[in-house]
């Protein structure tokens, strides 16, 4: 992402990866219209994306799950040996509960289906690029059944509110959701946030979506 000073705007760079070429660069249109949003460019393969991801200035990719021979899983994991830092958000028309949690364990921010409206879509992404995750709830129970609940004997512990920002969390809120609940400002939210990033060992809220449900299911 990058900030224009002037007008205190927020861009969020764009890759599109999907081997349908009519959805993808109906996307494509649909997401250069929008204020904020930047297509940095759109490729059919994975290996394509991977070729210009290091130089092209992305922030967020549009990831779908089949490729053809390709899958995403297998981009995630390029990426990351490329050193992206960005998000991965990924968008489909559907994937099992099994490769969910595996893409979940890689490390996207999301998972949306593409049956939703482009606007929903939109907001889902400015809410991945603010930092926030956001899973299809149907994939919740796949990553709660993977979880080894064996691993819970010496698990650091949660107060009361870190429980109930989890459960938020789980609810698919954000930040400022959250903190209308509350009713407590936005910034001490991330402060919550962060105490329980802290407490579990993570840096994304993937991440804690996954640890919470793996060892503090019953708790929550």
């Amino acid at each position: 992402m990058t900030v224009n000073e002037s007008t205190a705007v927020t861009t969020v760079h764009l890759l599109l990866v999907d081997d349908h070429a009519m959805f993808r660069q109906g996307l494509a249109r649909v997401l250069e219209k929008e204020p904020g949003f930047r297509v940095v460019g759109q490729y059919g393969s994975g290996a394509s994306a991977l070729a210009v991801l290091p130089q092209c200035g992305a922030s967020m990719v549009l990831l779908d799950v089949d490729l053809g021979r390709e899958r995403a899983l297998d981009f995630v994991g390029e990426a990351r040996k490329l050193g992206f830092a960005g998000q991965i958000l990924v968008v489909t028309a559907g994937v099992s509960g099994n490769e969910a949690v595996q893409l979940v364990q890689a490390g996207v921010a999301g998972i949306v289906h593409k049956h939703h409206s482009t606007e929903m879509l939109c907001n889902t992404i400015r809410q991945v690029a603010a930092g926030e995750v956001y899973l299809e709830k149907e994939y919740l129970t796949p990553l709660y059944r993977s979880s080894d609940r064996t691993k819970t004997q010496d698990r650091p512990r949660l107060n009361e509110r870190d429980k109930i920002v989890l459960r938020f969390i789980f609810q698919g809120l954000n930040n400022r959701e959250i903190g209308t609940r509350l009713e407590i400002s936005e910034s001490a939210v991330k402060s919550s946030l962060q105490q329980i990033f802290h407490k579990l060992g993570v840096r994304t809220r993937a991440q804690v979506v996954k640890i919470a449900l793996e060892q503090y299911r019953d708790q929550l």
